[in-house]
């Protein structure tokens, strides 16, 4: 697989910048801002890192982990009551795991690829 073609790394890139931006525009964001601007920022990081090298599985599996934490971060960090801080983690938390996942398989073939050349 060339660097730079998997879709599921671009749409998680873009959910990572969704959750990083989101303090700007989401209603009762204040308490959870600094968890989404963090882990919207390491799931745009590892996306990055995923686009460049196609077969570094660590980064599929730390997005998945990533999106994990934001979705039980309004639990964690008690935001709950922040409706659409929450929802925005709830949500992109797992698209994230769940676009992270299905990256997974491709990640391998193209790791299995450069290890036989």
């Amino acid at each position: 697989m060339k660097a730079w073609s998997r879709w599921q790394d671009w749409a998680t890139l873009v959910a990572g910048l969704y959750a990083a931006l989101s303090p700007i525009w989401v209603a009762g964001a204040s308490g959870a801002a600094p968890s989404l601007i963090v882990l919207g920022a390491l799931i745009v990081l590892t996306s990055i890192a995923a686009l460049a090298g196609p077969g570094a599985v660590a980064t599929e599996w730390l997005n998945a982990l990533w999106g994990v934490l934001l979705f039980i971060a309004p639990w964690a960090i008690t935001y709950t009551q922040g409706q659409g801080a929450s929802w925005t983690s709830w949500i992109i938390g797992v698209l994230t795991v769940a676009l992270s996942l299905t990256a997974l398989p491709a990640s391998r073939a193209a790791h299995h690829q450069a290890i036989q050349h």
